[in-house]
């Protein structure tokens, strides 16, 4: 599923596009951007924002820059803007020239910003933060003008200038605009458009020490880079007035703000606040933990580009927030991974089979299918010897009735091999930890002449040839839907202490050991996984990305019924 197979819905979004194009509001041209802020790696709920804003581009013949939002130098790092730049790229996208940053521009927004002071639209106030808040008054009650509202023009400009030298302490002076106090929408009751802040940022170091708030940062950039529709999340709707009110104020290309509805995903979080929170408690490993919802996470836990691609599509865009199954992402995982991945055995908790009428010495060597979804991709190799390894669960001493696999005196089907036929059990302090067994040797292939049916298939590897590997289980990080959504309770207390179970000394095909790092497949009859980056040439370590039940495919049939 490449990108350019993705067939966009209609949304509200793409008419006003529409519209604009009619009206040739912005001659033609469509311009939009992704602008993360550094200050966390991207997750899921982001790669909504970037398939939105680089897809309108690519589907309109337009443009789409990638701009950092760093305005703010005590919690954005290089480590953030590197994760997010490859972040960006593996998902399928490309800005070309056009990366950019806010700090590229502080030397224009602080002329931007001494021209409303000029115009008697901004001023510098003593108040502390606490103050401000308290004098910005309720929905129901209106703010109260700060002592320090009227100072002369000359004055702020005198003040403004001593903020940007360094006179003043953190915190000491701030510049907020003039517009008023008594506004129903309280974004506009005089908005902090700078504060000091002695900081070491990670482009510009300590060339500043005032740094522009996003409200009056976010439609500067947009202007600036000649954006057409600035795209945001339902947050920011309130907070559109104030956008328009600063550039229809410095009279300066005007973009248009639309906002959409923010995708929120069950069983997980997607706050960056809460998931550095687990990340410095280590709760997880690290920001690529393939437990969180982070796309670096996705990635480690084997999800394609593809796959998240169409999540993003089918979901569309919404102007009503909603909560997404986390069912329907691993639908979309699964049913890209099921065309695309190839198929190896691998058994997860081994037990031993002995085929007591096969040659010790003999290696024999059968044809597998790499995909049976692309048949042209042909066959692979596999090694069967006397000695086996099958999953433990595939057979039980006695069976309820609708067992169907490997017991006593029943016989199976082993995948691409023979029929086999139990006969004996060996136990040690009531475990069993060996079978003993015979094949049909007229059933290679896994049929009989005769056409005798068989109701089950298993998987095996052969003991001889089988590598030994480290396999990680993830499971949903939380068990509640809605984990931040439990009044007066810490979201970390409904943490899954089963999110992750790490088995040792599986037994895989040792064409395994060929892999690369990220490279998926789909063991068959287990689920989907993929070749972890602490992979080396002497341990082999496996995630496991998405088992093969598909529940959401199971509920939309049943709801077809």
């Amino acid at each position: 599923m490449a990108i350019d197979d993705l067939t966009e819905k209609k949304d509200f979004i793409r008419e006003i596009i529409d519209e604009d194009i009619k009206n040739n509001t912005y001659q033609g041209r469509i311009h939009t951007r992704f602008p993360p802020e550094p200050n966390g790696y991207l997750h899921i709920g982001h790669a909504k924002s970037i398939c939105l804003n680089f897809g309108i581009a690519k589907e309109y013949g337009g443009l789409c820059n990638l701009r950092f939002d760093d305005t703010n130098p005590t919690k954005e790092e290089d480590e953030y803007v590197h994760s997010i730049i490859e972040d960006v790229r593996w998902l399928g996208f490309d800005w070309e020239d056009r990366l950019f940053f806010a700090s590229d521009y502080f030397q224009q927004m602080y002329e931007y910003a001494i021209q409303l002071i000029q115009a008697g639209y901004a001023y510098v106030d003593d108040l502390s933060a606490k103050e401000i808040s308290e004098t910005r008054g309720t929905i129901t009650q209106p703010g109260t003008n700060s002592p320090y509202r009227n100072r002369s023009v000359d004055e702020n400009l005198s003040l403004f200038q001593k903020m940007k030298e360094g006179a003043f302490l953190d915190g000491e002076k701030v510049l907020r605009a003039k517009i008023d106090m008594n506004h129903p929408n309280l974004n506009m009751r005089d908005p902090v458009m700078y504060r000091v802040l002695h900081a070491t940022h990670h482009r510009t170091k300590d060339t500043w020490c005032i740094y522009p708030m996003y409200d009056w940062a976010h439609g500067l950039e947009d202007s600036i880079e000649n954006i057409t529709h600035s795209i945001c999340t339902l947050e920011f709707e309130n907070h559109r007035p104030l956008y328009d009110w600063f550039l229809d104020k410095l009279q300066i290309y005007h973009p248009q703000q639309i906002e959409f509805a923010r995708l929120n995903l069950s069983y997980t979080i997607m706050s960056k606040r809460m998931l550095l929170n687990l990340v410095q408690l280590h709760h997880v490993n690290g920001w690529d933990d393939p437990r969180l919802p982070t796309i670096s996470g996705m990635r480690r836990r084997g999800y394609s580009p593809e796959s998240i691609r169409a999540f993003c599509s089918r979901i569309g865009v919404a102007k009503v927030n909603s909560t997404v199954d986390f069912e329907f992402l691993e639908h979309c995982v699964r049913e890209h991974l099921n065309q695309t991945c190839p198929r190896y055995m691998g058994v997860l908790h081994p037990l031993k089979v002995i085929i007591d009428n096969y040659q010790e010495e003999t290696t024999e060597e059968l044809e597998a299918m790499i995909n049976p979804e692309r048949p042209e991709e042909g066959t692979r190799n596999i090694h069967f010897t006397k000695e086996l390894y099958i999953e433990k669960t595939d057979f039980m001493k006695d069976p309820p009735k609708k067992f169907f696999r490997l017991t006593l005196g029943r016989e199976v089907r082993l995948r691409y091999a023979y029929l086999l036929t139990c006969t004996d059990v060996i136990e040690e302090n009531d475990e069993i930890v060996e079978l003993h067994g015979t094949i049909d040797p007229a059933s290679k292939g896994g049929y009989a002449p005769d056409g005798r049916k068989v109701k089950s298939t298993i998987h095996w590897v052969s003991a001889s040839n089988a590598v030994d590997a480290e396999i990680r289980l993830y499971d949903r990080l939380f068990t509640v839907k809605e984990p931040t959504g439990q009044k007066d309770t810490d979201f970390k207390e409904f943490l899954n202490p089963a999110s992750l179970e790490i088995l040792q000394s599986c037994k895989v095909e040792p064409t395994l050991k060929q892999l690369k790092p990220f490279e998926r497949f789909q063991f068959e009859r287990l689920g989907y996984f993929c070749i972890d980056p602490e992979t080396n040439k002497d341990d082999l370590v496996i995630n496991r990305t998405v088992n093969l039940k598909d529940t959401w495919a199971k509920v939309q049939d049943q709801g077809k019924n």
